[in-house]
């Protein structure tokens, strides 16, 4: 069971591995072990994944998504299976933890009055400034 919050946990029958053989470090192991895991997730047929959450992750995540809705992930940073198999799943963690969280609205502020006048006063003193540069001002 992938647990990613409270309420969103994903049964690992929904998760197919399978493995290839790694690049990097194994010494004599590299051309015999098939260390690098393959996750493969059905995104768009997941029962388990709650709509609000599999719009906002399909999103964000379009480009790893296959045009099957299948979500492609692999790790390769360690020399056994095990630990690579757990490293996809704290991957997928990840993403589903950022897409669970709905965004935060933004609330509408109205500059202060304050605010207002400083810009405009320094609108002012540029306008000033350039036309100090220009000499219009010492015509007047």
């Amino acid at each position: 069971m992938l647990i990613v919050n409270s309420r969103l946990r994903i049964p690992l029958s929904e998760f197919e591995f399978s493995f290839a053989r790694s690049s990097g470090p194994g010494g004599q192991n590299v051309n015999k072990v098939n260390s690098k895991a393959w996750l493969r997730w059905p995104v768009v047929a997941s029962p388990s994944l709650p709509e609000a959450v599999r719009t906002r992750f399909m999103a964000k995540h379009r480009n790893r998504v296959t045009a099957e809705g299948h979500l492609l992930l692999n790790s390769q940073r360690y020399r056994d299976q095990g630990r690579n198999i757990s490293d996809c799943l704290d991957k997928l963690r990840a993403m589903l933890a950022e897409a669970a969280t709905p965004p935060v609205r933004r609330k509408k502020t109205k500059p202060s009055r304050g605010s207002i006048e400083r810009r405009l006063e320094g609108k002012r003193e540029t306008s000033r400034k350039k036309l100090g540069r220009s000499g219009r001002l010492r015509e007047e």
